[in-house]
């Protein structure tokens, strides 16, 4: 090997080390080791960042706009309501989380999958108190067993079909040719995960021990046109909100105290709860709930959710010219274009009806406002803080649209109709078009750190086809097999799996295609079981988040650090690899028919 080949070696290596033993950012590390290639010449400008400019990256960094535009369209809740609905433990909810996204990852593509579900998996997480890091890497890992179903669900597949028909002309591969080896995986892979991962799995959900030092008065209305009118406080979601408590149910001049689950809800009651911050930001997510400060005789609709209104945190400064004033009297809204959703006081709820509070210095106000409120308290004095929350209400009508605009192009880029990269692109465009999301939603939704660790983690695969290493590792490990055809499928898999959790899994099936093709032709044996071990060994990457997108997107969501993956990768790989090489080796002849 020459200087080039022993300098990315180290690299490759040393990166690795480098995410196993410090808490660095995956991004951190493999930008360094992108400066030092490039730096060095081993990788020219052009190659050292062309990771920036990959069709795979431009698909994830659109996808999280099309999955801002669910969130913010209320598509998410739909799928979080109707699917996932409350599992009682975390066993229960990874199975209940595999049944949508195993079937989506085998005909949408995992990673769009991965990249839509995970601010659902976020909401669900806050509603059903599983940490949200016991959860991100079963998705990660149930939108790869997916992916394996069919040869669209990843493009790795496509890849490897791709070239095997360019290099001997041999179109054989349809959709479902991989799915007599992916069925057995997924199923003794998801079994696995439901049975042993929720012990690998660590809990890194940050500790915050002053999370309930605060807690609001919220008081909501039902809307009279509204989905949740003559549903039961249980039927419409209310009962069992994480951090957050039905308290009492107003109804014209009676109260409700205590409401049971079963009372119905009729159009205007007004609902008073006591919670948290987090919690009353998914409270108002549901669609049926307006704020109940209105005047009298306004119709509900003037307070339904409009494009752009956010949830704003305010302490009331003793200079504020509403103290001494209810927040009816007051005409908060008229004086500051803002809406009281919540209040607290000296870290407790306020009892009582919320437009008949009197407010006092240091009160703490939840409100639901138009962007400009911020800047425009920046310079008065009746607030002492103002703490912008970015949470939006969800825009309900749109939901179906959004959920609409997704299946049908990306059903197109299955279909061979466009690029997925195209699809997403476009979806993109129509999410903005259509109202589902804004300009300023869309920008924050860019994961910038993933974003960065995906582009810069094809350099080190791009140095090491470069160099020829990794060419030379493959050939060594081929070459063990001593002309034993089950002991060249077994290290052909092997060696497969490993260039993918350290170069890419593309990058790994583009080199070893050719190498094993012109072996097992060789050699007068079967190609395709070895053509079946590369795509599922490229495709099922379990046990680092370099070898594939979707748990490079979850590892920043999650809050994992790199032996999370090992602790629970590791184990998967093998299982995966099991029951994949066992399959192949039961179910195809390794030697050629005549």
């Amino acid at each position: 090997m020459d200087w080039q080949a022993w300098l990315t070696l180290t690299l490759t290596v040393g990166s690795i080390l480098t995410l196993v033993l410090t808490r660095l950012s995956p991004h951190i590390v493999l930008l360094a080791a992108l400066t030092v290639l490039s730096a060095t010449g081993v990788l020219t400008a052009a190659e050292a960042l062309a990771g920036f400019s990959n069709p795979g990256l431009i698909t994830v960094a659109a996808m999280f706009v099309v999955a801002a535009g669910l969130h913010a369209s209320g598509g998410i809740d739909l799928l979080v309501n109707r699917w996932l609905g409350r599992p009682t433990s975390q066993r229960g909810a990874m199975f209940r989380l595999f049944l949508p996204v195993m079937p989506l990852s085998a005909f949408l593509n995992n990673t769009p999958v991965v990249a839509t579900m995970i601010p659902a998996v976020n909401a669900w997480s806050r509603r059903t108190g599983i940490p949200v890091s016991r959860l991100m890497m079963p998705l990660s890992y149930g939108a790869i067993l997916g992916g394996t179903l069919t040869l669209i669900g990843t493009s790795t597949n496509l890849v490897v079909a791709g070239q095997y028909e360019v290099l001997t002309g041999d179109d054989s591969f349809h959709i479902f040719s991989i799915t007599a080896v992916g069925l057995p995986v997924a199923i003794v892979g998801g079994l696995f995960m439901l049975l042993v991962l929720p012990r690998l799995i660590p809990d890194r959900d940050e500790k915050r021990p002053f999370d309930n030092m605060r807690e609001f008065t919220v008081e909501v209305a039902i809307d009279p046109d509204g989905p949740l009118v003559g549903m039961t406080v249980e039927e419409a979601g209310l009962r069992d909100l994480s951090r957050l408590y039905l308290v009492e149910i107003i109804r014209d001049k009676t109260v409700v105290a205590a409401a049971p689950s079963e009372e119905k809800l009729l159009g205007d009651d007004r609902l008073v709860f006591a919670g948290e911050t987090d919690a009353v930001s998914d409270l108002l997510r549901i669609n049926g709930i307006v704020a109940s400060v209105r005047r009298k005789g306004e119709p509900s609709s003037f307070l339904q959710p409009r494009a752009e209104r956010r949830l704003v945190e305010v302490v009331v400064s003793q200079s504020c010219s509403a103290v001494g004033e209810t927040v009816r009297s007051s005409r908060f809204r008229d004086r500051y274009g803002a809406v009281v959703l919540a209040s607290a006081r000296n870290g407790q709820r306020i009892e009582g009806n919320l437009g008949n509070i009197i407010l006092k210095p240091g009160d703490t106000l939840l409100l639901e406002a138009r962007p400009a409120f911020v800047s425009r308290q920046k310079y008065n004095r009746d607030f002492l803080v103002v703490n912008d929350l970015d949470t939006e209400r969800p825009r309900h009508d749109k939901a179906l649209l959004a959920w609409g605009i997704l299946l049908t192009l990306v059903a197109a880029a299955g279909l061979g109709l466009i690029s997925m990269m195209n699809a997403a692109l476009m979806a993109g465009g129509l999410m903005l078009l259509t109202g589902c999301l804004s300009v300023s939603q869309a920008e924050k939704s860019l994961d910038l750190t993933v974003i960065l660790t995906i582009a810069a983690s094809f350099a080190l695969g791009a140095a090491m086809e470069k160099t020829g290493l990794a060419a030379m590792l493959a050939e060594n490990a081929v070459a063990l097999s001593g002309g034993r055809p089950w002991l060249l499928l077994v290290l052909t898999y092997f060696t497969v799996s490993l260039l993918t959790e350290t170069i890419t899994n593309n990058a790994a099936a583009i080199l070893m295609v050719p190498l094993v093709l012109a072996l097992t032709l060789a050699a007068g044996l079967n190609p395709e079981p070895f053509m079946l071990a590369i795509m599922m060994a490229a495709s099922a990457s379990f046990a680092t988040p370099l070898g594939y997108q979707t748990n490079l997107m979850v590892y920043g969501p999650g809050g994992y650090r790199f032996t999370d993956f090992l602790r629970a990768g590791i184990p998967m790989n093998l299982v995966v690899a099991a029951t994949a090489l066992t399959v192949l080796l039961l179910g195809w002849p390794l030697t050629a028919v005549p």
